[in-house]
């Protein structure tokens, strides 16, 4: 029955918002990081939520970079049927725009141009003393422990590291996304990340639809809430 609505909705709009987290990309073999078998739930010499912050990275750049490389750089993962159906419904011109958490770039992948990623790009990596720019390849391939630019400067992730703020152009975007669409899908959240989560206070449409695995605190102001995998169900949809 709530496939049925979910269908219903999607067919009334005329515009569309998606606002995604880690679990849209999971069905790509994608680990999020908050489920039992998540980041955060995997052992290492530091926490991930301490290693992923911008004071590790200044003080220590080689445990930085070692996690980054083993975790963080999924190049091989695929577009899985939730990024495909988000791509056809914008290519239908029916997307204000994607909204993502994510940093994998699967969104582009699957041939979304509308995305708002809030939190960086695995495939943006710039020298942080001359900013000549450097494929994830060269990360990944790197024989240095930090990897290094040609002008000696040491390369950084274009990724929102834990202390650090979101990019201003890219959070306005996303509000006149989500503030301009009549139906809002969230999926793959647990909606506990800050200032990202609270984003989707700005929407002001006709139904709010959540798709997480599990409860968020959200659920009781949605519309529909479908506890499912996300991909399972938007694939579903026509």
């Amino acid at each position: 029955m709530k496939h049925e609505t979910l269908q219903q909705f999607v067919s009334d709009a005329r515009k569309i918002v998606f606002f995604g987290g880690a679990g849209v990309s999971t069905e790509s073999g994608i680990p999020d990081f908050r489920s039992v078998d998540g980041l955060y739930n995997q052992k290492y010499d530091y926490p991930p939520e301490q290693i992923l912050s911008h004071t590790f990275f200044e003080h220590y750049p080689e445990e930085f970079f070692r996690f980054y490389r083993d975790k963080m750089l999924p190049l091989d993962a695929k577009p899985n049927a939730a990024h495909l159906k988000l791509a056809e419904w914008e290519a239908a011109g029916r997307m204000t725009g994607v909204v993502t958490q994510n940093i994998d770039g699967l969104h582009q992948a699957a041939g979304s141009r509308k995305v708002f990623e809030l939190h960086g790009s695995i495939h943006r990596n710039y020298c942080m003393k001359c900013r000549k720019f450097y494929p994830p390849e060269y990360i990944r391939d790197s024989r240095d422990a930090v990897p290094r630019c040609s002008c000696g400067g040491r390369i950084k992730p274009d990724v929102v590291l834990y202390e650090e703020g979101l990019d201003n152009d890219v959070v306005s975007g996303a509000i006149r996304a989500i503030a301009s669409a009549d139906l809002m899908i969230v999926a793959g959240t647990s909606l506990t990340v800050y200032p990202a989560a609270g984003l989707i206070h700005y929407f002001r449409g006709k139904h709010l639809v959540l798709i997480n695995r599990d409860a968020t605190p959200m659920d009781r102001e949605c519309d529909l809430v479908i506890h499912d995998k996300v991909g399972e169900v938007l694939g579903s949809l026509a």
